[in-house]
């Protein structure tokens, strides 16, 4: 029965928040309707909202005052949503009066519970939030405001509102935790009301909350949410393979009672022998952590043998290592399956040991033991410390993590262009799995599988991030791309003069690192193409015989209105981006007409008289860009391409690729040549035919050291052969220092033939 095709997490992520909180439900303006009207009587007994179960929840640990706050919210909410009716013929006020029982569940505070039950009068039904904030204070309408998408704006695309929705409401969770665990309620609510609306619906919200609702629920703690909405999901996603697995676990169970019986007796014995006084209760993993199994080890169910599990919940810390040993002693623990989240907890708070022993007939077991106050944290998460009452109470560790992790996703909204870049970086951090590396003075730091030193550097702080050159590992020098393992010992090496690189982005894991490294690229870039756009405007200025602008020349912010921009640096920047021409720029401020708009006759006459070449030191920046594909070298002959929004991009004249590209459009190729300082250090790349002899890769790269230059890359594709080519990539200063590392090579006996890369 080993399944296939399991859609990964990451899919459909940008289809978040569509409709979600208003599932099965009809449309407003169509409350009073007499169809509407008639399909509610009509349905078999149809179910009438009460209000009587969630009072007396919220009676428990509210004050009378404060119910009747509740009581308020509630009626206020009914009148909004009167008429209106869910798919299912019940009354829509059920499933606001439902999400806040959910919320009661985890005795969230009075403002909560009342943002509970209005959390869509402002969307549904034109309720503003200054009337909420009036009615019932500045938080309920914060909290409600937070819950509400942006469906009245204009987006450019159905993406981009359902990207921006998500930004707001995940800006308003960083900035009250409430927002989010309202949300979550919303969710839980329609997911078991799921069968009410129809199959592809029911699929595609499956598919949005298990990409990001139930990661979120993980990320916060709240396991027993985090696993009732994956195995809804797996229902609504997959029904058929649901209703196989379901079948076959029910099987399984009374194929095994006996073999449970027989552990849960002996622990019951063996535990109060060693004088502890435990509570022991079985447990079945997820149908949905059963599935994933299957299909990520290729297993069918009969295999998979690990699905039954023991808790053993102890009254104080100790007695859960002192369990731990009572039990290994009783039956045999298998090798590598232990793991203490007491001692190091996940990022999410939750702490528990975990083992797996050998029981009767070779059947492994998997047990869990922790303290009573653990297992509330592991089930409710941060929903099970609600600190709303005291603003001065202290913070315990798992609402700091917590805290942490909101305050993050300010930081990445900071560093972050646009809606859809900025979920991008949310998700990266949504991952559940993690990696516990510690500091040289032992500070653990967690951080998504798969993390480098990269996004330990960023972890740490963003200066150490952007000044980062090298890593240790367990005190050995290692590259920043290494993948780091739970218990490694990172240290960062940095250097004032080091600078971020675009090529981190392809293996940096963690959402805050990937938004801090594309916010500087972004700023120095921007940077870069101004200097370089001035350098391009003076140039132009030079060549028509006009003075240059000063920088408060009043034609700066005529030609910024007249052409859309909002700076002179942005009309700079645009420049130095080849999204502007300067000499069409240059044109505008000419004495005669500062503001003439120039014809494509004039363009024509402008162009053949900028013949003048730019000068190339090889060290601008982004906003000028030795190409890869040829790698030119002081002392080539060089063209230059404008591309837009890449600023300017330096070939070879001879380069195969620029030549086609400049037949395409001539109109983006500029004269260049270097400049009489130039700058070192560049690369190009060359092609070695040697004979495949032992030491002759040493001989090699003595050889080119010898001569002054350094290896950034080497590979044999064929290691096998009795001749190789290997393609190396070294670093000149010029075209004679290249000819130079060229004859050093040549010593080499096994080389027989030699060949500079140019295309």
């Amino acid at each position: 029965m080993a399944f296939s095709g399991l859609r990964g997490a990451s899919s459909g992520l940008l289809a978040v928040l569509k409709k979600g909180s208003r599932l099965g439900r009809r449309k407003p303006k169509e409350k009073n309707t007499p169809a509407l009207a008639q399909s509610a009587q009509e349905s078999a007994n149809p179910p009438i909202a009460s209000l009587a179960p969630l009072t007396k929840i919220i009676s428990q640990y509210l004050d009378p005052k404060d119910v009747e706050r509740v009581r308020e919210a509630y009626r206020f909410s009914d009148q909004a949503h009167l008429g209106q009716f869910r798919a299912s013929g019940e009354p829509y006020i059920s499933h606001p009066i439902a999400v806040t029982e959910i919320c009661a569940g985890w005795k969230l505070d009075t403002d909560a519970l009342m943002s509970a039950l209005l959390h869509d009068v402002i969307e549904d039904q034109d309720v503003t939030k200054q009337e909420l904030a009036e009615k019932f204070g500045t938080d309920v309408a914060e909290i409600v405001d937070g819950l509400s998408k942006l469906e009245r704006l204009e987006f450019a695309t159905k993406t981009q509102q359902q990207a921006d929705s998500f930004r707001k409401m995940l800006l308003a969770m960083s900035r009250d935790v409430r927002v989010i665990l309202i949300k979550l309620a919303d969710r839980l609510h329609n997911m078991r009301t799921l069968d009410a609306v129809k199959p592809e619906k029911r699929r595609r919200v499956a598919q949005e909350t298990l990409d990001i609702y139930a990661p979120i629920a993980h990320r916060l703690g709240l396991n027993a949410l985090f696993r009732e909405l994956q195995d809804r999901c797996f229902k609504a996603i997959y029904p058929n393979r649901y209703k196989v697995l379901h079948k076959a676990l029910l099987a399984a169970r009374g194929n095994r009672r006996e073999v449970l019986g027989k552990i849960t007796e002996a622990v019951k014995i063996a535990l109060p022998a060693a004088g502890i006084d435990a509570e022991i209760s079985g447990r079945e993993k997820s149908l949905y952590s059963i599935f994933c199994k299957m299909v990520e080890q290729k297993k069918s169910f009969s295999d998979v043998l690990d699905i039954y599990g023991f808790r053993i919940i102890v009254h104080t810390l100790p007695e859960c290592y002192l369990s731990l040993g009572t039990l290994h002693q009783l039956y045999r623990p298998v090798p590598g399956k232990f793991k203490d989240y007491i001692a190091i907890p996940k990022v999410n708070g939750y702490q528990s040991l975990h083992t797996t022993l050998i029981g009767p007939y070779g059947t492994p077991v998997e047990f869990q033991f922790r303290t009573r106050e653990m297992d509330h944290v592991a089930e409710e998460g941060v929903a099970s410390h609600w600190l709303y009452k005291e603003e001065d109470v202290t913070l315990n560790d798992l609402q700091k993590r917590t805290h942490r992790w909101l305050q993050s996703l300010l930081d990445i909204q900071s560093q972050t262009g646009d809606s859809t870049e900025f979920l991008e970086h949310v998700k990266v951090d949504l991952f559940p799995d993690a990696v516990y590396v510690h500091t040289p003075k032992g500070k653990i730091i967690s951080l998504p599988r798969g993390a480098t030193p990269v996004d330990f550097a960023y972890s740490i702080h963003t200066d150490i991030g952007n000044h980062a050159v090298a890593s240790k590992i367990n005190g050995e020098f290692a590259p920043l791309r290494t993948e780091l393992k739970s218990g490694d010992s990172v240290e960062i090496i940095t250097s004032p003069a080091a600078r971020p690189s675009a090529q981190w982005l392809n293996y940096v894991r963690s959402g805050r690192a990937r938004s801090e490294i594309r916010h500087y690229l972004r700023t120095v870039k921007y940077e870069e193409s101004v200097a370089f756009g001035r350098r391009l405007l003076d140039q132009a200025f030079d060549q028509l015989s006009l003075p240059h602008a000063t920088d408060d020349d009043p034609n700066w912010d005529k030609l910024a209105k007249g052409s859309g921009a909002a700076s002179r640096e942005e009309i700079l920047a645009d420049i130095g981006l080849g999204k502007r021409l300067a000499a069409v720029v240059a044109r505008r401020f000419a004495p005669e007409n500062p503001l003439l708009e120039t014809t494509a006759a004039e363009f024509d006459e402008i162009s053949a008289n900028t013949s003048a070449p730019i000068l190339i030191h090889g060290n601008e920046g982004q906003a000028v860009q030795l190409a890869p594909c040829c790698g030119p070298l002081p002392g080539d002959a060089i063209i230059g391409g404008i591309r837009l929004g890449h600023g300017l991009v330096v070939h070879m004249a001879e380069c195969a690729v620029a030549q086609r590209a400049q037949a395409k459009e001539p109109e983006r190729w500029v004269p260049v040549m270097w400049d009489s300082n130039t700058a070192r250090h560049l690369s190009t790349r060359l092609d070695v035919t040697a004979i495949n002899e032992r030491g002759v890769l040493g001989r090699l790269a003595a050889e080119i050291t010898d001569a002054d230059s350094n290896i950034l890359h080497i590979s044999m594709p064929d290691e096998s052969a009795a001749t190789s080519v290997l393609h190396l990539t070294v670093q000149v200063d010029s075209r004679t220092h290249l000819a130079r590392v060229i004859r050093a090579i040549r010593h080499v006996p096994q080389v027989q033939k030699i060949v500079r890369v140019k295309g």
